[in-house]
C-alpha cells in the first residue's frame, strides 16, 4: 500500500494485513505499551470537517507509536480556497511523514495522494470512510472469531461507511445485506464493484427494501445517521423517508438472539438508532469505537513505518 484512500483499491490479503496487524497491535498495547516504531515520525491532520474519533484515535495512534501528529483546522488551509489541493500536498509533504484527510469532496483526497511525496489516509470523504469500516471488520472478527459466512446487515441510508462497509465485506467473504429506502440506495457504480469482490471472495450482496427482511439471520446490525454534515437543508424530508429504517428493539428481534449492533458515531438517538438498542445487550457501539484507535495504528504503521 502506498495511500490508503478506498478499501476498493486494497485486496484481501491487504485487508488481512491490517486485520491481523490491529490485533497484534492492541495485544502488545494491553500488555504495557506499543514500540515506538514510529519515532521521529509526524502525520499532518487536514479537517474540513470536525471529529472527535478520528482525530483522538489518530493522533493518540502516532502516540502510542512513539510519533506525533499535528492537527490542521478548516480554516487554517481552506483546502481548495484559499490554496489549491495539489499545493497544499506538495508543501505539507516536505514538513510531515504522512497525511491523513478528513474532507467532504473525495476528489481532494485523490489529489492529496497524486501530488503528496508521503501516504495519503482517507479519514472520511463523501465518496468512502475505509478507516472505519476496517475497524469495524476488526470488532466483527474481534467478536466472533471468524469473518468467512457472518452476515452484515446495514439499515439505512446508502453513504459513504455503507460504501466502505460493502467493499470490506465482499473483499472478506462476508455476505451483505443493504435495506434502504427508494432514493437512499448505494450508486449502481459502487454496487457494481462490491458484487465483483463478492464474485471473487464468495460473500452474498442483498439490496433489501424492507429492513425487517434485511436483518433476518444477521449477525450485526449496521446503521448510520440519516443527516450528514452538509445535508442539514434536507433534515425534514430525510427524517419523514427514513423513519421506517430507525434501528429499534423491534428491528433486532427479527435477528438471530446474539446479533451485535453496530453505529460508527456519533448517533442521533432517537431517529436512527434508540436508547435501548445503544444502550443494551447487543450493543458493541463503544468496543467499535476504542478499535478504531487499533485499526488505525496497524493502518499508520503500514503506511508510515
Amino acid at each position: 500500500m502506498k495511500h490508503l484512500l478506498s478499501i476498493a483499491d486494497l485486496s484481501a490479503d491487504e485487508v488481512w494485513q491490517i486485520l491481523n496487524l490491529a490485533k497484534a497491535l492492541k495485544e502488545e498495547w494491553q500488555k504495557g505499551g506499543n514500540k515506538p516504531i514510529l519515532k521521529g515520525k509526524t502525520l499532518g491532520m487536514i479537517f474540513q470537517k470536525p471529529s472527535l474519533r478520528t482525530r483522538v484515535s489518530f493522533e493518540m495512534g502516532m502516540i502510542h507509536l512513539g510519533g506525533q501528529a499535528l492537527y490542521i483546522a478548516p480554516d487554517e488551509i481552506k483546502l481548495g480556497v484559499r490554496e489549491s489541493v495539489p499545493d497544499v500536498a506538495r508543501v505539507l509533504s516536505r514538513y510531515v511523514d504522512g497525511i491523513m484527510a478528513r474532507v467532504f469532496a473525495h476528489s481532494h483526497i485523490q489529489e492529496l495522494a497524486a501530488y503528496s511525496r508521503v501516504p495519503v489516509i482517507n479519514g472520511l470523504s463523501d465518496y468512502s470512510h475505509p478507516c472505519q469500516a476496517l475497524s469495524d471488520f476488526f470488532t466483527i472478527w474481534e467478536k466472533r472469531g471468524e469473518l468467512k459466512g457472518v452476515k452484515l446487515t446495514y439499515v439505512g441510508d446508502g453513504n459513504n461507511v455503507a460504501t466502505s462497509l460493502l467493499f470490506a465485506a465482499t473483499k472478506v467473504g462476508v455476505d451483505i445485506a443493504l435495506a434502504s429506502p427508494e432514493g437512499y440506495e448505494l450508486s449502481n457504480d459502487v454496487v457494481k464493484l462490491g458484487q465483483e469482490f463478492a464474485a471473487q471472495s464468495g460473500s452474498k450482496v442483498e439490496l433489501v427494501r424492507d429492513p425487517a427482511t434485511a436483518v433476518r439471520g444477521a449477525d450485526v446490525i449496521y446503521t448510520d445517521v440519516w443527516v450528514s454534515m452538509g445535508q442539514e437543508e434536507e433534515t425534514k424530508r430525510r427524517l419523514k423517508d427514513l423513519r421506517p429504517y430507525q434501528v429499534n428493539a423491534a428491528l433486532v428481534g427479527q435477528a438471530r438472539s446474539d446479533v451485535m449492533v453496530m453505529h460508527c458515531l456519533p448517533a442521533h438517538r432517537g431517529q436512527e438508532i434508540t436508547d435501548d438498542v445503544a444502550d443494551g445487550p447487543n450493543s458493541v457501539l463503544f468496543d467499535q469505537a476504542e478499535n478504531r484507535l487499533h485499526a488505525q495504528k496497524a493502518i499508520l504503521a503500514l503506511l508510515m513505518g
